[in-house]
C-alpha cells in the first residue's frame, strides 16, 4: 500500500509541470499559434524563481519573479512572431536556445557555480494540508499533503476549460485560430488574442518553472526543464487541446516519470530509467499519427 501511495505521489508530481505549460499551450493552440517556446520559457522562469527567492527571502516573490522572466520571453515572441511575422518555429526555437545560453550564462555569473546552485537560502514553496480531507484514512494520504502549485494546477486546468468554451474571451479564441481574417472582421483584431493568448501560457509557464526549481527541487540546475516544455507541446497536440485530455496525458507522463525513481532503486542503469518518459511519449506521438492517417483514409 505504501508503495502504491508512493507510485501516485510521483505520477502527481511528475505530471504538474507538464500540466500548467501544456495547458498555457492549449491557449496558443486554439489561437493558431505553434508555440515552441514554452521550453525555454519554463526555463527561464525556473531560473528566476531561484533568483527571487534566494535574493528576496520570500518563495511567493520567487513565483513572481518566475512569471515575470516568463513574460519577457512571451515578450520576445510577440515581438518577432505577432509584431514582425517572423516565422513562428524558427521564433521559438531561437528562444529555446537563448534561454539555455542565458540561464547558464547568469547562472555562473551571478551564483559563481557551475552545473547546479543550491543553497539553505532559497525559499522552497511550502505543501498545503487540506482542512477536511486530510483527516482522512487513505483518502488523506492521497489527495492532501502536496506542493501549493499541484493544488493551482488543477485549479487552472478546470478554469481554462471553462473560459475557453464558454466564455466571449475564449469564443474569439478559437476563432482567432479558425478564421483570423472572420475575427478581425467583426471588430477584433486577431493579433490582439494571440498576444493575450501568449501571456497566458507565460504566466502557466512561469508557475510550472517555479514548480521546477522551488516545488519539485529546491535548486537550479543547467537545462533543469530537461525536455518538459517540448513534451507539453506533445501533449497539447495529442489531444487537440482539450484541457481535460491533457489532463489524463500529464498524469500519464507523470507516471513514467514516477516510474523512474522507483527503477533506480534495483539494478537497471540510471540513463536507462531516465529514458522511459520520453520513450513514452514518443509512443504517444507515434500511436497518434497512425491513428490520424487511419481517419484521413
Amino acid at each position: 500500500m505504501n508503495v502504491l501511495f508512493g507510485l501516485v505521489s510521483a505520477m502527481v508530481v511528475g505530471a504538474t509541470p507538464i500540466l500548467l505549460a501544456a495547458i498555457g499551450g492549449t491557449f496558443t493552440f486554439y489561437a493558431g499559434i505553434f508555440n515552441i517556446a514554452m521550453e525555454g520559457m519554463m526555463l527561464v522562469g525556473a531560473f528566476c524563481a531561484v533568483l527571487g527567492s534566494f535574493f528576496l527571502h520570500s518563495w511567493f516573490l520567487g513565483i513572481l519573479c518566475a512569471v515575470a522572466g516568463a513574460l519577457v520571453m512571451a515578450g520576445i515572441f510577440i515581438l518577432f512572431a505577432v509584431k514582425l511575422h517572423t516565422d513562428e518555429f524558427l521564433t521559438g526555437i531561437a528562444l529555446n536556445l537563448f534561454a539555455v545560453g542565458l540561464t547558464t550564462f547568469l547562472l555562473r555569473d551571478i551564483f559563481h557555480v557551475k552545473g547546479a546552485f543550491t543553497d539553505a537560502g532559497i525559499r522552497a514553496i511550502p505543501a498545503v494540508k487540506l482542512p477536511l480531507i486530510s483527516g482522512i484514512p487513505y483518502l488523506g494520504s492521497l489527495l492532501s499533503g502536496y506542493n501549493l502549485i499541484i493544488y493551482v494546477a488543477v485549479l487552472v486546468t478546470v478554469l481554462s476549460a471553462f473560459v475557453i468554451f464558454r466564455t466571449r474571451f475564449g469564443l474569439r479564441l478559437r476563432g482567432a485560430g479558425y478564421n483570423a481574417a472572420c475575427l478581425s472582421s467583426s471588430g477584433v483584431p486577431a493579433s490582439t488574442i494571440r498576444i493575450w493568448s501568449l501571456i497566458i501560457c507565460a504566466v502557466c509557464c512561469g508557475l510550472a518553472g517555479a514548480y521546477l526549481s522551488l516545488g519539485y527541487v529546491r535548486l537550479f540546475a543547467e537545462n533543469m526543464s530537461a525536455g518538459r516544455g517540448w513534451i507539453s507541446l506533445a501533449a497539447v497536440i495529442l489531444v487537440s487541446g482539450n484541457p481535460w485530455g491533457i489532463g489524463v496525458i500529464s498524469l500519464l507522463f507523470g507516471f513514467f516519470d514516477g516510474l523512474t525513481v522507483f527503477l533506480q532503486g534495483g539494478r537497471i542503469p540510471t540513463q536507462f530509467t531516465a529514458m522511459i518518459p520520453y520513450v513514452a511519449t514518443l509512443v504517444s506521438l507515434y500511436l497518434y499519427s497512425v491513428r490520424k492517417k487511419r481517419r484521413q483514409a
